[in-house]
């Protein structure tokens, strides 16, 4: 594959100065899920490859989706026909999601166990993460079904879903980016179990479980996104507003400026505002025609933004203003809004698709080599170079 130097030399240098802190005060995952890595990781075999393990959780992850993109390409058929997804579809999701969430939960710790962590571990972890995110979501809209105003999500409950989750992880990375520390957000661990919880529950008891009220007249997913709103804007968002605001009593901010510190937002935000045109000015309604397509697109362009984010605070450099991606993403938004593409949009978003896509695992495998390269290590071997 034609190789492009897609990390600077200021950066690589920055990566040699680089330590990784974290901060994690999630009673769930403090007192349950810990312990319970700290046991788990006692059976990986101390010949495996930490990044095997990141890397294996997220090969699981796309499966689940591509499978449940075969019985439900179109996010309708846990309400229009409650059968077609069989059972055993639900408890290997339950399995996929605790999978990966285990093995991207255990891979730092089996990094530490073998004397082997390396930036390259953690930007191959949270690179993997940007992507998942969306991934994860996306899995999950397959219990619920769309189009049913009572019992299903609306198109626009699914975008609000999506963004939401994005952002959050966006919110965490940006606060590590002025911080220098990772404050793991208390949503991640919660979004998990009730996940594997609520597809085991699905398996048990069909998709029925969606279609009636549990609580005073509310259906799950009523509850489902007044959670995922409360965790962020009561919890996730505030937090990081805090941590940066004391950061900056102290005098430990990384970034000199105001400016310098609020680059990295403006990527994601002007990828939020265009596919939110998109989304409200489509002549043909895109989201409704081409829901799991859409998506997709907007996950890996929000996961090549992120990563880039990722590579700038690990190396104490600034990300570039505007985010390459959202270039031909303006031209595509304008072009559908205004009607010049008419029967065409669908045919574009593909093509836009299969772009964005083999753009982004052509950046990672690059920077992967690269920072291979660099460091003089093997990316899913613990060999040593000679």
């Amino acid at each position: 594959m034609w190789r492009v130097q897609y990390v600077s030399a200021q950066q690589l240098a920055g990566f040699r100065q680089y330590k990784y802190s974290a901060v994690d005060t999630n009673p769930l995952s403090v007192h349950v899920m810990q312990p319970m890595w700290d046991q788990i990781v006692k059976i990986v075999p101390q010949w495996v490859a930490p990044n095997l393990l990141t890397f294996s959780g997220f090969v699981v992850l796309l499966i689940n989706y591509f499978l449940l993109s075969f019985y439900d390409w179109d996010y309708t058929a846990s309400g229009t026909s409650p059968g077609s997804i069989p059972t055993w579809v639900w408890l290997f999701s339950a399995f996929a999601t605790f999978c990966a969430y285990t093995l991207d939960s255990i891979d730092g710790k089996h990094a530490r166990r073998t004397h082997c962590s390396t930036p390259l571990g953690e930007l191959f972890d949270h690179g993997l993460d940007s992507w998942a995110t969306s991934i994860f979501t996306l899995n999950f809209f397959s219990l619920c079904s769309r189009g049913n105003e009572q019992t299903g999500f609306l198109l626009h409950k699914m975008f609000l879903s999506l963004s939401i989750a994005l952002l959050n992880f966006m919110v965490s990375h940006w606060e590590k980016y002025n911080t220098g520390v990772l404050f793991l957000p208390w949503g991640y661990d919660i979004s998990q179990v009730v996940q594997i919880v609520l597809y085991l529950l699905t398996a048990a008891t069909g998709v029925e479980i969606w279609h009636r009220p549990i609580l005073f007249g509310y259906y799950i997913v009523d509850i489902l996104i007044l959670l995922i709103i409360g965790l962020s804007i009561v919890l996730s968002f505030p937090q990081t507003l805090y941590n940066i605001y004391k950061a900056y009593l102290k005098k430990t901010l990384k970034r000199d400026s105001f400016y310098d510190g609020c680059v990295p937002l403006v990527s994601p935000i002007l990828l939020f505002t265009l596919i939110s045109i998109w989304v409200t000015l489509s002549p043909c309604d895109i989201l409704a025609k081409q829901t799991r397509m859409f998506f997709w697109m907007l996950g890996v362009t929000f996961s090549n933004i992120l990563v880039r984010m990722i590579i700038c605070q690990m190396s104490n450099t600034r990300p570039k203003v505007f985010h390459w991606f959202l270039f031909p993403l303006a031209l595509v938004v304008y072009t559908a809004v205004t009607g010049q593409l008419g029967r065409m949009e669908p045919i574009v978003l593909a093509l836009f698709n299969m772009f964005v896509t083999a753009a982004h695992v052509h950046y990672g495998i690059c920077v992967v080599r690269q920072l291979s390269d660099y460091f003089n290590i093997y990316t899913f071997s613990l060999k040593k170079r000679i």
